[in-house]
């Protein structure tokens, strides 16, 4: 099935409980997961929760990232959705299950905009819209 995009809904169990509350350790998972897949860095925003939690989500030009941890239970919920043909959400997928030091996973994977369901007015269909330039 051809698509937009690929997205894997992953849910980590038994982390590493210490890590899933330590914000800047997760930012560095979350945006390492995202280089290592090859994806394009637009932003990225983190939080931590008192007691105890992070959110946060790294935006990418091919869609996002995101992790929501509960370190009480060693559990992250986690989202890697990516569009196009050079990003690998595999990739982040396996460093996120690794750095979390997760010994048990759940994942649900969608194909998001499916090709075939689609009237391009102007073309193929493309994963993102081509620059034009202003020259």
């Amino acid at each position: 099935m051809r698509s937009l995009g690929h997205q894997i809904i992953a849910e980590f169990y038994d982390c590493n409980r210490d890590s899933l509350n330590d914000v800047d350790f997760i930012r560095t998972a979350m945006v390492d997961a995202a280089e290592k897949a090859g994806a394009t860095i637009v932003t990225e925003t983190f939080h931590h929760f008192s007691p105890h939690g992070v959110s946060g989500a790294v935006i990418i030009a091919e869609s996002h990232l995101s992790i929501h941890t509960w370190p009480e239970y060693g559990y992250a919920a986690v989202d890697l959705f990516t569009c196009g043909d050079t990003v690998s959400s595999e990739t982040a997928f396996n460093h996120l299950r690794d750095t979390l030091e997760s010994r048990q996973v759940s994942t649900m994977e969608l194909h998001r905009g499916q090709v075939d369901m689609m009237d391009p007015k102007d073309g193929p269909v493309r994963h993102k819209p081509m620059l034009v330039s202003s020259n």
